[in-house]
């Protein structure tokens, strides 16, 4: 890549901090952006922090997609930005009003000193609860100095009174006659005094009559603040954000407390929240989290481990129908199994189906581990647009939800579908091939890892893979295939030009001797493979020839890593 001047000459400027005061102060506006990129990229929290401090722009975003060869930004640095923005509420210089680090999280656990999604969060509410601390502390200053300044005044004004009297008391005639004017002004003042603070007879002079007013004026406006109503709070949130700030949260048990006191009373600095990541968290905390937030900035929450069945759900559900953007939901492991009869959960099922028809702009829905078998019509046909993303690993489901899901309204517009770890036999293969007939023309990713397709089954389904000519990705791992019926997979896949990524299974003649006919997925993931590498290399060596006799090998990435396969290659163009 070649880097223009204006980048080359932004980095030998951070690299020098010593001189930065010099430099900063001559910088047209314009280069801001280019020192910033630079000092992120070269690692320079300092210069981070004094060019996001005297920031020109009304608008700083941070984040974002980031290319493969990119890097995510240093945790330092990080750090020393939220700084730099608490820093400048108070410089004149800085004009910033909209801060956004959508996307700044990094959760590659391979990437070294980078912050990842949990950490980042607290370290924005903390970010937020320090600079309302800061704006407190200014405050409470700035009444005391005009409490001062009143006392003063006050005071000053009494001794030009007391002076005048002198002086008319030193006058013969009409200034015999203006000091006795004078005395008996102050005796009738001080009457109404007495007659005001009467309640008070300790008190004495005017300096504790008017500390003692200034309490009473503090104590009622508090009574007053206490007692008004929510929509209040937020005519209170207009009149002192100096700075909005737009990210992605994630909130498990341990950071609730502190992003809920982020998100609860006014400040400088106010979190809008683009994605919502909770884990482990009961469902009145969420219910209260998503109270406090901005509704015209969700876009997505993903609820991860917790513990919310049939009930939680659908207590859950119809609270997020007050934010018009969310298209996304996405719900992991929430202890919702309806292979056990509990009484009243189809009741909840039903709640669950009207708070999923409340979602009017829902295009992503995943459902993980739910175990819903036989129940897929009465959830989706709730919903008033089709979907675009459906992930449904681990939900048992049967030959009548595919069925169903091939024939429903989102089936022509799917460009994600997951149905890894649903059993796949040949009751369920018509309905499969059915489904991606419909979706041939707009289906872009397709996961079916350990579904127990064997060369049998697999071999049925390859006609109707090779016309998904929209095809991007496709995943079948864990799935029980010999050496030749992945072959006959790969000769497949590399007649799809748009195909870019093909996750295969390990042959099963490259595993120990031991296992059953038709393994599962957990047999597979868990058995071990042969030690020699002979196997492994046939396999390659074969791939590779379909690969270079169809002219794929620079653009069709094949792989049998499970965990280590780079999910950039399927970023949509």
């Amino acid at each position: 890549m070649v880097l223009s001047l204006v980048t080359l000459c932004a980095r030998e400027l951070v690299s020098d901090h010593c001189s930065s005061q010099c430099w900063l102060s001559c910088v047209p506006r314009e280069l801001y952006r280019a020192l910033l990129d630079a000092a992120f990229s070269r690692c320079r929290p300092l210069a981070v922090g004094e060019v996001v401090q005297r920031w020109p722009e009304r608008a700083l975003a941070i984040g974002g997609s980031r290319k493969a060869c990119e890097c995510p930004p240093n945790r330092l640095c990080v750090q020393a930005l939220l700084l730099a923005v608490v820093r400048g509420l108070t410089d004149k210089r800085c004009c910033l009003q909209m801060l956004d680090l959508s996307g700044l999280q990094c959760e590659d656990g391979r990437a070294e000193d980078s912050m990842g999604g949990w950490s980042l969060s607290v370290a924005l509410c903390s970010m937020v609860l320090q600079a309302r601390s800061a704006a407190s502390r200014a405050h409470r200053r700035d009444g005391e100095r005009e409490r001062k300044r009143g006392l003063e005044a006050e005071s000053d004004q009494g001794t030009i009174k007391r002076d005048r009297g002198k002086v008319g008391c030193g006058n013969s005639g009409e200034g015999s006659q203006g000091g006795h004017r004078v005395e008996e002004e102050e005796k009738r003042k001080s009457r109404t005094n007495e007659q005001m603070f009467s309640g008070d007879e300790s008190v004495k002079g005017d300096r504790r009559r008017m500390e003692i007013q200034r309490r009473k004026t503090l104590s009622e406006g508090k009574s007053n603040s206490t007692s008004n109503n929510s929509s209040s709070c937020y005519h209170d949130w207009d009149e002192v954000v100096v700075v909005h700030v737009r990210a992605d949260l994630f909130v498990n048990s341990r950071s609730w407390e502190r992003v809920r006191d982020a998100l609860s009373q006014p400040g400088p600095l106010r979190l809008h929240c683009r994605y919502l990541c909770v884990e482990e968290l009961s469902a009145p905390s969420i219910a209260s989290l998503l109270g406090l937030l901005p509704q015209q900035d969700l876009l997505g929450v993903d609820i991860r481990y917790s513990s919310l069945g049939a009930s939680g759900l659908a207590m859950l559900l119809p609270l997020l129908a007050p934010f018009p953007q969310l298209h996304s939901l996405r719900l992991h492991y929430c202890n919702l199994d309806l292979e056990r009869a509990q009484p009243g959960q189809q009741g909840a099922l039903q709640d669950m189906s009207k708070g999923l028809g409340s979602l009017k702009r829902l295009k992503r829905l995943c459902l993980t581990a739910l175990r819903l078998p036989g129940h897929l019509h009465l959830l989706l046909s709730s919903l008033s647009q089709p979907l675009e993303v459906l992930e449904l690993p681990y939900l048992c489901l049967t030959s009548t939800d595919l069925a169903y899901l091939s024939c429903s309204q989102h089936a022509p517009f799917l460009r994600e579908l997951d149905l890894s770890e649903n059993w796949l036999d040949e009751s369920s293969l018509p309905s499969l091939r059915h489904l991606l007939a419909q979706a041939e023309s707009s289906l872009r990713q397709l996961s079916l890892c350990g579904c127990g397709l064997s060369d049998t089954l697999l071999g049925a389904l390859l006609p109707s893979l090779s016309c998904c000519r929209a095809l991007r990705s496709l995943r079948l791992a864990l799935n029980p295939l010999s050496r030749i019926g992945l072959l006959s997979l790969a000769r497949t896949v590399a007649g799809i030009p748009s195909l870019h990524l093909l996750l295969y299974p390990n042959p099963l003649e490259e595993y120990e001797p031991g296992l059953p006919a038709l393994p599962s997925s957990a047999q597979l993931l868990d058995w071990p493979l042969l030690e020699e590498s002979e196997g492994r290399d046939l396999t390659l060596r074969l791939l590779d020839e379909i690969l270079n006799l169809r002219l794929r090998s620079q653009d069709l990435f094949v792989t049998s890593d499970l965990l280590n396969y780079s999910p950039d290659l399927t970023v949509d163009d």
